[in-house]
């Protein structure tokens, strides 16, 4: 796999609970290929550097097949959160996979709504307090 396909694997492992940033997957790539836990296997679209676990890298996985970590973020993600993190998510990974394959046009659409969506979200924050809230304060 390369990097993205990486970060889209943990991502739907751990139910949307943990989605890696390129900036933490990529400097543990580069730290497992110098452990010799990893290597490149070639180039995939777009020029993507691919990765294999090396014959050190397999034993060193089959011993931490317990508890994998994607399981443990999804265990600890707070339940109420989900459906919103699932959606940002979701959105999160259309964003980038336009960024990554579509056209000026559509980037720029892209900005359009992706900056419409931020200030309605924004919106509702600034809306006024829930009712259980509202409550708890005259308490």
């Amino acid at each position: 796999m390369h990097g993205y396909e990486m970060i889209r694997e943990i991502t739907e492992r751990s139910g949307n609970a943990w989605r890696p940033s390129p900036g933490s997957v990529y400097p543990l790539l580069q730290q497992l290929a110098d452990e010799d836990l990893i290597a490149e296997s070639g180039e995939g679209k777009g020029g993507k550097k691919l990765f294999t676990l090396t014959e050190e890298g397999e034993q060193e996985a089959e011993q931490h097949t317990e508890n994998p970590p994607w399981e443990q973020a999804a265990a600890e993600a707070p339940a109420e959160d989900s459906p919103l993190q699932a959606a940002a998510a979701q959105l999160a990974g259309a964003a980038v996979q336009l960024f990554m394959v579509g056209s000026a046009e559509q980037k720029n659409r892209a900005v359009t709504i992706l900056n419409s969506a931020r200030k309605e979200l924004y919106g509702i924050l600034a809306e006024d307090a829930p009712a259980d809230t509202e409550e708890e304060d005259e308490d």
